[in-house]
């Protein structure tokens, strides 16, 4: 079917977002009534004079949207480093000494992250510098462990960046591919 184009265009009802439909009632919340006048008829219909017209008025400024500034992000700490070469040759051959270590084998992960939380907060406040964390390999060759995968993505979420500059797979004397030496900040 073509359309005139004298015809109105069709109108399908839109459906409002969630978002539009908070705005929508916020700005229906904060509109106000207009008076309601009687029209001018019905006041010469009971005998009464004509409505003397009021001379303009200055239109009212439009009132000024406030915008606050957003507050600036909280300075991110930089990006996770790999240990350097000689750091983990020396943590290998035992030359730089560990200064603590945890082994979360057998723990679920939700006591495993609260203990992994709790260790490296007490060793950053004892001063230490390298601690080794110890994940196990997982159960069986096929599968790789889960605290295995998931220690890692814990030391790059924001509530331990503040507390590890960076950490590497561990030596086998110290757990190989199972554990992970972690350098701390140092404490201020």
């Amino acid at each position: 079917m073509i359309k005139s184009p004298s015809s109105p265009p069709s109108r399908r009802k839109r459906v409002l977002s969630e978002e539009e439909q908070v705005l929508w009632q916020s700005v229906a919340k904060s509109a106000k009534p207009l008076r309601r006048m009687r029209p001018a008829s019905a006041k010469h219909a009971e005998g009464g004079e004509a409505p003397a017209l009021k001379p303009p008025t200055k239109p009212r400024p439009a009132a000024k949207l406030v915008i606050k500034p957003e507050p600036a992000p909280a300075k991110s700490p930089p990006p996770l480093a790999p240990l350097g070469r000689r750091e983990r040759s020396k943590l290998a051959k035992g030359r730089k000494p560990i200064d603590a270590r945890i082994d979360l084998h057998g723990m679920t992960q939700a006591v495993a992250h609260r203990a992994l939380i709790a260790f490296l907060h007490r060793a950053h406040g004892d001063g230490a510098t390298f601690v080794l964390i110890i994940t196990g390999k997982g159960r069986s060759p096929a599968s790789e462990g889960v605290l295995r995968r998931q220690v890692p993505l814990w030391m790059s979420l924001p509530e331990l960046r503040s507390l590890v500059v960076g950490f590497e797979e561990a030596h086998i004397g110290h757990g190989g591919e199972g554990a992970l030496y972690v350098r701390l900040r140092r404490a201020r």
